[in-house]
């Protein structure tokens, strides 16, 4: 081989691998199967503004993508005359809140900043409650195995009354909010973007209690590409009910009316 068609081979082995580490680095595919063997991992979303209604977001509101608000629109659509319960306050899903046909709709937020800025409307029915989270991010795995070891855990029993040292169990939300019944709840709260806040290990576990308790109940969870949502989602609305997805939000539906303690009829997925 000569000096000048050993340099074109060598100039084309090295775009090529460019190329390649290019695609391999820019492009993330979408992820179903939870991850074995690994401890948590932490990351932030990103960030893009998006419209919808007269609840304009800023940029650090990490909004739903139109797909996943149509996914939204459709399950809140399908239950007329239902009520609504939100894990965290998104411009979004308030615009959706207030719209006709809505019986009742409760938004459960931390921030006291965001509920100054997302104050419901025009809509009667729709309701506000600052709540408190008392665990951070940070601590999700050991949650996690808290929630399997826990005997307390394993009931499905919420409200002031409950008597159990389960960390996972929110005990002192309004009583309405144990006293209705949901037909849909949406967890997209607390913020959960970063190790030292607030995380949703608490908000997913009481949504899945709450919906294990009615006759069916549909629970969408958003920013499943995070590893909390991913694994709690898992753990607690389990593989068996999820019914669809788009982007970053998944769709669960959970037929209660079931005597057994166990949250999920198939075995438990091993994040260890």
């Amino acid at each position: 081989m000569t000096s000048k068609k050993k340099l074109l081979f060598f100039l084309f082995v090295l775009s090529s691998t460019i190329y390649v580490f290019k695609l391999t680095v820019t492009t993330r595919a979408p992820s179903y199967r939870l991850p074995r063997g690994r401890a948590c991992i932490f990351r932030s979303s990103n960030f893009l503004p998006h419209e919808s209604g007269h609840h304009a977001t800023r940029s650090d509101e990490n909004p739903l993508t139109p797909k996943e608000l149509r996914l939204v629109s459709r399950v809140i659509r399908s239950k007329p005359n239902g009520n609504l319960l939100f894990f965290g306050i998104n411009p979004q899903l308030l615009a959706l809140a207030e719209a006709d046909g809505v019986r009742t709709a409760i938004f459960l937020e931390d921030d006291p900043e965001r509920i100054r800025r997302f104050r419901p409307q025009r809509h009667r029915g729709t309701t506000v409650h600052r709540v408190s989270y008392r665990e951070e991010a940070h601590r999700a795995y050991e949650l996690l195995r808290h929630g399997r070891e826990d005997a307390g855990c394993r009931r499905r029993v919420l409200g002031r009354d409950a008597s159990s040292r389960c960390r996972l169990r929110l005990n002192d939300l309004p009583r309405e909010v144990y006293d209705k019944s949901w037909d849909v709840v949406v967890v997209d709260g607390p913020r959960g973007d970063r190790p030292e806040a607030p995380g949703r290990m608490a908000a997913i576990y009481t949504a899945a209690a709450m919906a294990w308790t009615r006759n069916e109940t549909d629970v969408l969870v958003h920013d499943v590409d995070r590893t909390i949502e991913k694994w709690f989602s898992w753990e607690f609305l389990c593989h068996e009910n999820l019914v669809s997805a788009k982007g970053k939000l998944w769709h669960f539906r959970l037929r209660g009316g079931s005597q057994s303690h166990s949250f999920c009829t198939a075995k438990t997925f091993q994040i260890l």
